[in-house]
């Protein structure tokens, strides 16, 4: 089973696809200890099986575990949120 890896360099995380190449991604902007998501990349034909989800959570976990605050731009993160209240303390809603 892939973990969620930060790639700095690519200012990315990303999320191996077991059996494949590929990989799923989501895109930031970094901002002193806060990091602005700005998107998020599953290869189409991995959509629909969770792999967006599991690389949601794998973020959000890497930033709760680093100490670092998220600000959601990106909509698909926007709306795992809304639906995993449970991570709001590496989410900052001041931002919005």
């Amino acid at each position: 089973m892939s973990t969620v890896d930060d790639n700095p360099a690519e200012r990315r995380f990303e999320l191996p696809i077991d059996g494949s190449h590929e990989i799923a991604a989501v895109y930031y902007r970094l901002q002193g200890e806060r990091l602005t998501l700005t998107r998020t990349i599953v290869p189409e034909r991995f959509s629909g099986q969770g792999i967006g989800s599991k690389l949601a959570r794998g973020v959000f976990e890497l930033l709760r575990a680093s100490g670092r605050k998220a600000v959601l731009r990106c909509p698909f993160m926007a709306a795992y949120y809304a639906r995993h209240p449970e991570y709001a303390d590496v989410v900052d809603t001041s931002a919005e």
